[in-house]
């Protein structure tokens, strides 16, 4: 999700080196001395565009190779989806559409007056990362998409000008996971009314606690004395898809709906939890268990990746402990030679780190049912990226690298509920907001995008050093490294793959090695079955069209040919908006993507009398809409060919 830079707030007082500290500003890959060409000579060419993501890998499709086969698009202030000449577009699932529950489908009201009740059944606000799931190949499957957020403005008649619990438990529906069946009919999709498989979760859907922390003290509260069972998912935002078919969502940042104290503990400090907090969201004045002062284990209950089995609407999501506690953007899942799951996780905070967990059990025959527990058992890391060129994986582990009783680590639940501050200890390095992660399955390199850290350099910040020569870095990067061996080894290599940036400006180090058309602020990351790595923008609001922004008014949708080292404009979002949520059907000739909270004002927050002002989107008329867009190809075609 896009932040305005000036109200971002850092959270880690840790000495750890950052990023920047380990760069070398002259080369902008990460290689020094005599290890320069080893590192090198681990990746790909120049661009190493190769990843996966939940489109997955196809041979039918992968043997067309990684051409780029579209003419680029302009980039225009706009209000629409822009795509290249050859492709059409569908708007499908937007926010208020029903999701599908038998008997149970009530009709979006354009003047926001939908009750509650109606939210629950309905499509959620501000969709975000989703996959498809195929049910019959790639002409009939599950779509699960996150719910972000909400704007309070757009979401009630009056917005914010009343107050209520009902406002709330419709503001709590409105978050979460949606499950929708659809159906390919010749040129065009449809949502599947009703389907057996539609599911609404929420921020008030029961949850079970799963994994070394669950029944923890810290977990434990006056509503849920056993520590195990948990009301809701919320700030869900990227995502994960597993080999035996379920879907991760991460919970990112949960601090913004807990109202905290004037003096907050240690603990709630390094998580950004303080007074004020609350006031966007208004949740603790009628959810008492959102106010920390009443309720101070309440927020450990969140920012843990949860799992969904969409195929089983009766189903209890599991939040995952094992996966460690953070404000999760996303979870890229690979497989290890043999069969161990292996988790990739960024943390959307400026300064925090990048984790991976690799599963004890190996992925067994039978699908979910057979891998219930897969994820409660393994080991988690986190990422030390040093000056030459190389890594190392730190084991979260209780007992080893100072993770001891008397610094407050006297349990592995207790590492995973502070995993921010066992990362302090173990020295693990600062990373600027590190978003999406996925893995490439042929090479096995892995991606992670660097969104920006307009702090980087202010005052008591890290100041711009050596190969990422950015203070108030408000363009960011992608980053990748290869693992010395399989992807349970503990030691990689590793550079980057670009620095992102207008070369049309004039600030040397805005303008990264981009070839090809100029991007800013990556965000979510996918690599289709042909090798294309798409890359999507998410740029602040406050920010688009200004500075180092000037020539780029809109967020987008990029691809990236590796095998020319070419990065090329394939779509365009409407105004205000943020291009998120990346999936595919497995013959590619489908992508599905999500258009974020179109026609968003710069502070975040719209005015429900003039709802108007930024965008029509996607109805041409009344409030703007987030919603999931299927791309084709008017041929018939594999996108991006």
């Amino acid at each position: 999700m896009a932040k305005d830079f000036a109200r971002m707030e850092d959270s880690n007082p840790s000495g750890n080196p950052t990023i920047h500290d380990v760069s070398d500003p002259q080369r902008r890959v990460f290689v020094r001395g005599g290890l320069a060409a080893a590192v090198a000579g681990l990746f790909g060419p120049l661009a190493g565009c190769a990843s996966t993501g939940s489109g997955g890998s196809n041979n039918a499709v992968s043997g067309l190779g990684r051409s780029i086969g579209f003419k680029s698009v302009p980039m225009a202030a706009v209000d629409q989806v822009v795509v290249p000449e050859g492709y059409r577009t569908q708007v499908l699932y937007r926010w208020g559409d029903p999701t599908g529950i038998a008997g149970r489908m009530p009709a979006f009201k354009t003047d926001a007056s939908d009750s509650a009740d109606d939210q629950a059944l309905q499509a959620g606000m501000h969709h975000d990362g989703m996959a498809f799931f195929p049910l019959d190949g790639s002409n009939r499957g599950l779509l699960v998409l996150n719910h972000e957020y909400v704007d309070d403005g757009l979401l009630h008649t009056d917005g914010m000008k009343t107050w209520s619990a009902a406002k709330v438990r419709k503001s709590m529906h409105a978050h979460g996971v949606s499950v929708i069946e659809l159906q390919r009919g010749g040129a065009a999709w449809q949502q599947v009314l009703p389907s057996r498989f539609a599911r609404r979760i929420t921020a008030l859907t029961p949850m079970t606690l799963t994994g070394p922390a669950a029944g923890h003290p810290m977990l434990r509260t006056a509503g849920d004395p056993s520590g195990t069972q948990v009301l809701g998912t919320f700030n869900n935002c990227a995502n994960g898809q597993t080999p035996w078919g379920t879907y991760l969502t991460c919970e990112e940042n949960f601090a913004d709906y807990f109202e905290g104290t004037a003096t907050p503990d240690a603990h709630q400090k390094r998580w950004g939890l303080k007074k004020g907090n609350g006031a966007k969201y208004r949740w603790y004045e009628h959810e008492e268990r959102f106010d920390v002062a009443k309720h101070p284990n309440e927020s450990n209950r969140y920012g843990w990746v949860v799992e969904i089995d969409p195929q089983d609407p009766s189903s209890t999501p599991r939040k995952r402990t094992a996966l460690g506690r953070a404000a999760h953007e996303g979870a890229a899942v690979a497989l290890t030679d043999d069969g161990r799951a292996v988790v990739y996780m960024g943390e959307d905070s400026r300064f925090e780190y990048i984790y991976k967990f690799v599963s004890r059990d190996k992925v067994r025959p039978g699908g979910a049912a057979a891998n219930r527990d897969l994820l409660d058992h393994g080991t988690l890391y986190v990422g030390r990226f040093d000056v030459d060129g190389t890594g190392e994986w730190l084991p979260l582990e209780q007992g080893k690298g100072g993770l001891v009783a008397d610094k407050g680590f006297a349990t592995q639940g207790d590492v995973l509920i502070k995993s921010r501050q066992a990362s302090d200890i173990l020295g693990a390095t600062k990373m600027d907001r590190p978003e999406w992660t996925t893995v490439d399955p042929l090479t096995k390199e892995v991606y992670c995008t660097l969104t920006n850290n307009s702090n980087r350099g202010a005052p008591g910040q890290p100041f711009m050093d050596a190969a990422n020569p950015r203070s108030n870095n408000t363009m960011g990067q992608i980053i990748r490294w290869k693992e010395s061996g399989d992807l349970d080894a503990t030691k990689f290599a590793w550079n980057h793959l670009v620095l992102a940036g207008d070369p049309k400006q004039t600030r040397y180090e805005a303008q990264g090695n981009v070839k090809g058309d100029a991007f800013g602020s990556p965000d979510g990351l996918m690599v289709d079955a042909r090798g294309v790595l798409w890359i999507q923008a998410d740029v602040s609001t406050s920010t688009l069209g200004k500075g180092e922004y000037t020539n780029l008014p809109n967020n987008q949708m990029l691809a990236c040919d590796p095998t020319k080292g070419e990065i090329r404009r394939f779509l365009l979002g409407p105004a205000g908006c943020e291009i998120t949520g990346l999936t595919a059907t497995p013959d590619l000739r489908t992508l599905f993507i999500n258009i974020q909270h179109p026609g968003e004002p710069a502070n975040e927050r719209s005015d429900p009398e003039r709802p108007l002002a930024v965008s029509k989107w996607p109805d041409g008329a009344g409030r703007p809409r987030s919603a999931t867009v299927v791309i084709t190809k008017i041929d018939g075609g594999v996108i991006g060919s």
